[in-house]
């Protein structure tokens, strides 16, 4: 059980407080040990007519980190880093591994929660991102008899918490660069790449996941003062090759930027897991050695103080008003 209790907040958010019996963190799940892998992988991809062959590429980089992902012990250290800011028990649920949304609620259940916020581990909207979570949060109720309400909060892309952790980060990443080359590094901020067809329905109007990832970017280029440039690029595409997917591939962009070094931010992540460990720190890192281009990775948010107080920050605000039935609808299913 993940339940931790803490009597230290601000008077506002004792107040706000008043309106959950609890805190849930709610995030995507990661492999523990090897063989958790392929389980973790297939319920990943369920329903999805992945290949075989790609599943068992996706378990080799898994298993070149000892077949753990990184995100559920982030998780826990970010719980650890909440819990003395709010005066709430904190619980936590995951999508795809242990422990189980479902297992969560009924814990919660158990417990007499009847109305907790819902933090998910993910800023921004899109299907995948925000309308996933959603879903499963309702699977999870319907299957659990006397399951607590749950709100989930909402999305915090452009909270200054969020921005000033990255901006930090990426401060200490430029600082890493070879002397001289810091003031003139080019930043490339990547972010999951999605189907354009889940892209263009994002959001209330279409569009909202590359527009709130720009946004966040250029929050945080602001951050750090200065002309500096940038770009937003993808990464970790999983789908058909011919489904469109949103472009340019972090690799394709690094061997065509026009800068002295680069500084890779994840934006798109407010912890590391396989897709930043692997794809950024071993494939892109790879593709920047080949061709003598300096690079670096910028933190995660992560347990930066500044996101982890933004937590109880957004537990304090006014409760966010529920996405429409049609916000950030699913994709169909395609074959192939």
């Amino acid at each position: 059980m993940v339940t931790m209790r803490e009597n230290a907040p601000a008077c506002g958010l004792m107040k706000a407080m008043g309106n959950y019996d609890a805190l849930l963190v709610v995030s995507f799940g990661g492999p523990e040990k090897p063989d958790d892998v392929m389980p973790f992988l297939e319920n990943v991809v369920r329903g999805r007519g992945i290949p075989r062959e790609r599943l068992l590429e996706v378990e080799a980089h898994y298993q070149r980190f000892g077949g753990v992902s990184p995100i559920n012990q982030q998780c826990r250290d970010l719980i650890a880093a909440v819990a003395p800011t709010i005066d709430l028990p904190i619980y936590w649920g995951n999508r795809n591994w242990h422990p189980y949304l479902e297992d969560t609620l009924r814990e919660m259940a158990g417990d007499g929660v009847r109305r907790a916020a819902a933090f998910v581990t993910s800023a921004y909207s899109s299907y995948s991102s925000c309308r996933q979570y959603i879903d499963d949060i309702a699977l999870a109720r319907a299957a659990v008899e006397g399951a607590p309400e749950v709100v989930k909060l909402r999305h915090y892309f452009d909270h200054p918490g969020f921005v000033a952790a990255m901006a930090d980060h990426t401060r200490e990443a430029l600082d890493r660069l070879p002397d001289g080359l810091g003031d003139s590094a080019r930043l490339v901020f990547t972010a999951h790449s999605i189907p354009i067809s889940m892209a263009e329905t994002a959001g209330e109007n279409g569009g909202a996941y590359e527009a709130q990832l720009r946004r966040a970017a250029t929050l945080v280029a602001a951050e750090l003062g200065g002309d500096r440039a940038w770009d937003l690029v993808w990464q970790s595409r999983s789908g058909a090759p011919h489904i469109p997917w949103l472009e340019p591939d972090v690799c394709d962009h690094l061997l065509e930027v026009d800068a002295p070094a680069v500084v890779l931010v994840p934006i798109g992540f407010v912890s590391d897991h396989m897709e930043v460990v692997y794809d950024l720190d071993v494939e892109a890192a790879e593709t920047a050695r080949k061709i003598g281009l300096p690079l670096v990775r910028a933190a995660t948010a992560g347990t930066h103080p500044r996101f982890v107080s933004m937590v109880s920050e957004l537990l304090a605000e006014p409760e966010p008003v529920a996405c429409s039935a049609t916000c950030c609808p699913a994709p169909p299913r395609r074959r192939g």
